[in-house]
C-alpha cells in the first residue's frame, strides 16, 4: 500500500494524471471524428478548447513538479487546470441543454464546412457543406451524448485538479 500513498503525495503524479486524462479525452473526441466519421458541431469543437489549453498547462505542471519549483507554482498550474475543466463542464452543460431543447443554441450552430485542395473548392464547400446541428446528438451512450460525457469527464478532471491544488504537501 506504499505505492498509492506515494503517488497520492506527488505533484508530479497528479500533473501526469491530469495531463494524460485531458489528452485521452480530447484524443477520443478526435478519434470519433477522424476514425469514426462523427462530424462535430460548432459547440463540440468549442468544448475541446479547454482540453487543448489544459494539456499545455499540464505539461508546464509536469515540468514545474519535476524541477521541484516552489509548491505555489505547481498549485497555481493545478488551479488553472481546474478552472479550464470547470469551463469545459459549463460548455458541456450548455450544449446538453441545447440538445435536450431546454434552451436555444447559438445561431452559428449549423455553420461549417470541409475544405478542398484549392480556394475554389473551399468556397464551394462553404456553400454546400454544413456541420451538423448542435440540437441533435449524433450518438448517445448509456443515455448521454458526447456533450453529456464531456460534463462528467470535465467534472472528474476538475475534482482531481482541485484536490491537487488544496491537498497538504509532505
Amino acid at each position: 500500500m506504499r505505492l498509492p500513498a506515494t503517488l497520492a503525495n506527488s505533484d508530479l503524479a497528479a500533473a501526469c494524471l491530469l495531463t494524460l486524462g485531458m489528452a485521452v479525452i480530447v484524443g477520443s473526441a478526435l478519434g470519433f471524428e477522424h476514425l469514426g466519421g462523427y462530424v462535430p458541431c460548432a459547440l463540440c469543437l468549442m468544448q475541446r478548447n479547454p482540453y487543448y489549453i489544459g494539456i499545455g498547462v499540464g505539461l508546464a505542471a509536469i515540468i514545474a513538479a519535476a524541477l521541484r519549483l516552489p509548491p505555489a507554482v505547481v498549485r497555481g498550474l493545478f488551479l488553472v487546470i481546474a478552472v479550464l475543466m470547470l469551463v469545459g463542464m459549463g460548455l458541456g452543460i450548455y450544449h446538453s441543454g441545447v440538445e435536450w431543447k431546454f434552451w436555444d443554441g447559438p445561431a452559428s450552430c449549423s455553420i461549417g464546412a470541409t475544405g478542398g485542395a484549392t480556394p475554389t473548392n473551399v468556397l464551394e464547400a462553404l456553400n454546400s457543406t454544413k456541420a451538423p446541428s448542435c440540437t441533435e446528438a449524433t450518438l448517445r451512450v448509456l443515455g448521454l451524448s458526447f456533450a453529456g460525457w464531456n460534463v462528467l469527464t470535465s467534472a472528474g478532471l476538475a475534482a482531481i485538479a482541485i484536490w491537487a491544488t488544496v491537498r497538504k504537501r509532505g
